[in-house]
């Protein structure tokens, strides 16, 4: 390895171990705030809330790591600049742009690290926050989840425990669900077997249904039961998806597909994870060519600010496009790639003579 790749490498390292060092403790310090308030009126140690606080934390990194990557980029440059290294390379022959190439692939090699290895770190650990939260969460009795064999609900309602099981969720409605009712001793009240059930407000309409109740059942044209759970509650039934890994990722997928389950969310979550590394990439230029095209002004605090300025703007465009996508106004390819273009036609304007700087 040549000595100016090694040189380049080490400082680029370290400035994004300090910046991760850095943003990590901010996290930890606002996510124990936020758990001592959660569990103020909770009887719990003061190291279970520290023990929250810590595994919620690489979740919230993995979403930083743009800004993260940019802030970076900036530290990197600034030492250059002040040291006047930057300097001695250009009378060295070493132009701009070989500089832009090797941060260009630690950048991909950094987030190609993030999405195979950090990524699964991260939601392992958001898997296990979320089960160590929802017990001492007001919905721990409620329960909804997706599986092979279709849509299972657990509510509890008048002292009653129903369990439901549907093959499939369109619009909204459940079909071929299957009901059970439990006293709060599981000693079964009745089963209520239907086609279809409207689920758009949280008393169900089931239509046509047959209840068993002691050996004997009966046929009604129309049900009414109360739940906790309507249409848009079951919607949100994966929202944090930062706590499934690729593997349950793809396993959640199929079994939507299996339930003719809308798997937009899964798919834009998919899609944001495999371009990552090209995000990285793009920020890691955008953020040099900025850094190049202002090292003539004095003060890092300055040139910092305006990194988070353009971070800022650049975090507001992205969640605007993927709401577009989210929402099925535009495809999820095309809110995903659209970001991107824009980094994309923004550093090729930027690169214009970028020896000369």
């Amino acid at each position: 390895m040549k000595v100016y790749i090694k040189f380049i490498t080490v400082i680029f390292f370290k400035s994004l171990f300090f910046v991760i060092l850095v943003m990590s403790s901010l996290v930890f310090i606002l996510n124990l705030l936020s758990e001592l308030e959660f569990f103020k009126d909770e009887n719990v140690s003061l190291g279970f809330t520290f023990l929250l606080s810590l595994i919620n934390s690489p979740s919230q990194i993995f979403e930083m790591f743009p800004f993260i990557m940019l802030i970076t980029i900036q530290l990197f440059f600034i030492k250059l600049f002040e040291n006047k290294e930057i300097e001695i390379f250009k009378y060295s022959g070493l132009k701009n742009s070989t500089i832009l190439k090797i941060l260009s692939i630690l950048s991909i090699i950094t987030g190609i690290f993030i999405i195979t290895i950090f990524y699964s770190f991260s939601s392992n650990f958001k898997n296990i926050y979320l089960e160590f939260k929802s017990v001492y969460t007001t919905d721990n009795k409620y329960l909804a989840v997706i599986t092979k064999n279709g849509l299972w609900i657990k509510d509890k309602v008048d002292d009653k425990i129903v369990i439901t099981n549907s093959s499939s969720v369109d619009g909204n409605f459940l079909y071929n669900s299957f009901i059970s009712e439990f006293d709060e001793n599981f000693n079964i009240i009745r089963n209520i077997n239907s086609e279809k059930i409207d689920i758009s407000k949280n008393e169900w309409k089931i239509f046509k249904p047959k209840i068993y109740e002691k050996n004997e059942y009966e046929t009604k044209e129309l049900l009414l039961l109360k739940s906790n759970f309507d249409v848009n509650r079951i919607k949100t039934l994966y929202s944090n998806l930062t706590a499934l890994n690729f593997f349950e990722l793809h396993t959640l997928k199929k079994n939507y597909q299996k339930l003719n389950y809308s798997t937009t969310e899964v798919d834009l979550h998919l899609l944001k994870i495999i371009s990552y590394p090209i995000y990285l990439l793009l920020i890691t230029i955008f953020s040099s060519l900025i850094m190049l095209n202002i090292k003539q002004i004095k003060g890092s605090t300055f040139k910092i600010s305006i990194g988070l300025f353009f971070s800022v703007i650049i975090y507001y465009m992205n969640n605007f496009s993927y709401a577009l996508g989210g929402t099925e106004r535009i495809s999820l390819f095309l809110s995903v790639l659209i970001p991107l273009l824009i980094l994309t036609i923004i550093n090729s304007l930027m690169l214009y003579k970028v020896n000369e700087k």
